[in-house]
């Protein structure tokens, strides 16, 4: 209806085409629901999108993993293969004249074109240089996040079979059994990660299978306690107690009820714990007792080139960067998506 403005003479005047009847509204339309009806997980990944760090930390992992395993079958170079003649290069990029960037680097206090006193041919780069045995760093870095990421992955996969089953178990059977099985875990608790892994040292070789060994006696204890604290939490909820009333087991009260309403708890806690075996696994090797040569993971690059850190920091400064930011991207992604789990986080 258009706006006109009447005098009081007019309006008797009106004509009844004027106006537009109101529709009543129902009890049933009032009480519509407007938005879309959401499950916990749609509701879930809703909040983790309006989380920019998440999401961004997300992609870049994504990213990440599809590199690691596209370069099990394609890199620029071998990793493990040695050149005599071209030993500590600097890092050449085509297309870019910036000293340190081209291959050439300071030599007795003048700066040298590394790759022609090398006679490194015109169509071989080494983007991030080499070590000291003359092996390609781009290529060993792909090699290094792929060995880290799989010993990462590994001890998380050991945390959820170990130490979600040991806390349902614990938590679900509770009494005299669940103190017994904390007793252990104090236990267990009090040996430092070192100390197993030098006793893993003893019976085994160093290498990745002893750096999971260590792994897989202490690192599930945190995902164990959280597991139990979450089922002596749910096991008095209603629908536990009705489940046992209608006889169904324990198994699956576990199975069916216990664990699908800790999932989110246990996804945030492997998140966490995956970033903490990416350093375990770093330390280790920059120490000396974790992987051994050739094979190559972002601990071992970064005992590499801390010995020649002083003369040649880029052989030090790129892993070490690289292991920064892939663990800060876990952090972020996990606190992401510890917001996204929590139902106090909803609006």
């Amino acid at each position: 209806m258009e706006n006109k403005n009447y005098t009081n003479d007019q309006i008797t005047q009106i004509p009844t085409s004027e106006f537009e009847p109101l529709e009543k509204s129902t009890k049933v339309e009032r009480e519509a629901i407007t938005a879309p009806s959401l499950n916990f997980l749609q509701d879930s990944w809703r909040r983790l999108k309006k989380n920019k760090a998440a999401v961004f930390s997300s992609i870049f992992l994504i990213i990440v993993l599809l590199i690691s395993v596209v370069t099990i079958f394609a890199t620029p170079h071998d990793p493990t293969e040695q050149n005599s003649s071209y030993i500590n290069l600097p890092p050449k990029i085509p297309g870019i004249d910036i000293n340190g960037l081209n291959g050439v680097s300071e030599v007795g206090g003048e700066m040298v074109d590394r790759y022609e006193a090398a006679d490194v041919p015109e169509d071989v780069h080494f983007y991030l240089g080499t070590d000291g045995l003359g092996r390609d760093l781009l290529s060993r870095l792909f090699m290094g996040v792929r060995i880290s990421l799989m010993i990462a992955f590994i001890a998380a996969a050991l945390d959820i079979f170990f130490g979600v089953s040991y806390g349902v178990i614990s938590g679900l059977l509770g009494g005299r059994v669940d103190n017994y099985m904390q007793r252990v875990i104090e236990v267990l608790a009090g040996i430092p990660n070192l100390v197993v892994m030098i006793l893993m040292l003893v019976v085994f070789n160093p290498g990745i299978f002893s750096i999971v060994a260590a792994m897989a006696i202490t690192n599930w204890i945190p995902m164990a306690r959280i597991a139990r604290a979450q089922t002596l939490k749910l096991k008095d909820q209603e629908f536990v107690l009705a489940a046992t009333t209608l006889g169904e087991s324990r198994t699956k009260i576990a199975f069916k009820h216990i664990l699908p309403n800790i999932s989110s708890v246990i996804i945030v806690q492997m998140m966490f714990s995956i970033p903490e075996a990416i350093f375990f696994e770093a330390f280790l090797s920059f120490i000396g007792i974790g992987l051994t040569p050739p094979t190559a993971s972002l601990g071992t690059l970064l005992n590499e080139g801390y010995k020649t850190f002083l003369f040649l920091p880029y052989q030090m400064v790129i892993p070490a960067a690289v292991l920064s930011v892939i663990m800060i991207g876990f952090n972020l992604l996990a606190d992401g998506l510890r917001d996204a789990f929590d139902p106090k986080m909803k609006e």
